[in-house]
Parts: structure tokens; C-alpha cells; sequence
């Protein structure tokens, strides 16, 4: 396990935070609605690992869905979905979830990190879905 700490951003820099993470333990992708039309990927951190930098309630919009135990912040200004927060028991409690193609990092240190498939479409989230490629 190798936790480093990353800088991340929206595009314009209006949101900015620091994250404690190890990339070689996962990162995930889901089908579900929000994330489908986002194309997003991420990863799960508990609040400790997570510091804002910038980005106050005059930069930051907030969105939710579904069962409302998860909240989207993004950009204001460039509409990058910057990161997401909420609680679930399955998640160990409270939770960052990280938008990883916000990591000011190298692509190959992207590359690397392993990608594991939800289902969350058909709310098997455990589950890989039959068509991953479009993810």
C-alpha cells in the first residue's frame, strides 16, 4: 500500500483540494445514470485523506439524486464535477469520493491505477456490468 498525497482541481482552479490516496488499490467506474453521463471515475476516501483548498459556496454548486446519500459538488464557473461527499453504511460511513481526472498528475500514474466496474445502473453495485468498453 503506498498512500501519496495529490493535488487536484476543477479546469479553472476555482475548486482545489489535496487527497491522500493509494491509486494502486482501485479506482472504479459506474453505469448508473449520473455517472454515465459523466463518464466518471473515482475513488472512495474517508474525510481524514480529504482537504479543501479552495473553492467556497460562491465557486462551488451542489447536486444530488436518487436516494440523496450522495451530494455532487462542481464548478460554478467551469462545471467540472470536482468531487462528491456523502454517507453509506456498505462505504464505512462518511466518504469523499474523488473525481480521479481531476488529479494534477502524470497520465501514466493514471494509467496504472486499477479500474474496478459497477453496476450501479441495475443497482448491483458489486457486480460488473455486461458492457464495460463505453466506460
Amino acid at each position: 500500500m503506498t498512500v501519496e498525497t495529490y493535488q487536484a482541481s476543477c479546469h479553472c482552479g476555482a475548486i482545489r483540494y489535496e487527497v491522500d490516496l493509494d491509486l494502486s488499490a482501485g479506482t472504479s467506474r459506474c453505469n448508473c445514470s449520473m455517472c454515465n453521463k459523466l463518464r466518471k471515475w473515482g475513488a472512495i476516501v474517508k474525510p481524514d485523506a480529504f482537504r479543501l483548498l479552495g473553492g467556497g459556496p460562491e465557486d462551488t454548486g451542489t447536486y444530488q439524486f436518487g436516494t440523496f446519500s450522495g451530494t455532487y459538488h462542481f464548478c460554478k464557473h467551469c462545471a467540472v464535477h470536482a468531487y462528491g461527499t456523502g454517507e453509506l453504511e456498505v462505504l464505512g460511513g462518511k466518504y469523499y469520493s474523488i473525481n480521479i481526472a481531476c488529479l494534477d498528475v502524470d497520465h501514466a500514474v493514471l494509467a496504472a491505477a486499477p479500474v474496478q466496474y459497477m453496476d450501479g445502473l441495475n443497482n448491483d453495485w458489486f457486480n460488473v456490468p455486461k458492457i464495460t468498453s463505453h466506460m
